[in-house]
Formats: structure tokens, sequence, C-alpha cells
């Protein structure tokens, strides 16, 4: 009987160091996987910042070049603003050119109408 007890001791404890065994060999295959797919994640995180990185470098050009351009714009603002304000100088002399030949209509007619 003694025998037998220590066989069914025997026997319990080999299933326990089995499915202690086999509970730690599946915790260490869940770290293990949860640990691939963080490596896997960090890759793809990496290759989009290195995409994020291109577009960057590219808005940059584009940006640089846009600049140079504006300032080609403000160069022909400027010419206009000098043309916009000739025009209203221009359009004053015609205003008091206007009056004048106004003015002198009026007196033309007046001795026209004195002479006759």
């Amino acid at each position: 009987m003694a025998d037998s007890n220590v066989d069914d001791l025997a026997e319990s404890l080999q299933s326990l160091y089995t499915n202690v065994s086999s509970m730690i060999k599946s915790e260490l295959q869940g770290t293990n996987n949860q640990m691939d797919l963080l490596e896997k994640m960090n890759v793809r995180v990496a290759a989009e910042y290195d995409d994020l990185g291109d577009v960057a470098a590219g808005l940059r050009v584009y940006a640089e070049q846009m600049t140079s351009k504006s300032g080609g714009f403000d160069e022909i603002v400027a010419q206009m603003d000098v043309i916009e304000k000739q025009v209203s100088e221009f359009e004053a002399v015609v205003s008091v050119l206007d009056r004048y030949v106004s003015v002198l209509e009026s007196k033309i007619r007046a001795k026209k109408s004195v002479t006759s």
C-alpha cells in the first residue's frame, strides 16, 4: 500500500511538473509573440516616419520654390502699385484739365454771346 501511495504521489508530482512546464512554456510563447508584434509595429512606424520625412523634405522644397516665385510677384505688385499711383495722378491732372476746359468753354460762349 505504501508503494501505491508513492506511485500516486510521483504521478501527481509528474503531472504537476508537466502542467506547470506547459503553463510556463505558453506564457513564454505569448511573451515572444507580443515581442514579435512589437518589433513589427516598430518597423512599420519607422517606415511611416521615413515616409513622413520624405514628404516633409518635398514640402520644404515646394515652399522654397513658392517663396522664390512670390518674390517675383512682389516685384510685379510693386510695379502695379507704381502704375496705380501714376494713373491716379493722371486722373487728377485730367480732372483739372477738364475743369479748365469747361471754364474756357464758358468764357468762349460768353464772348460769342457778347459779340453776337
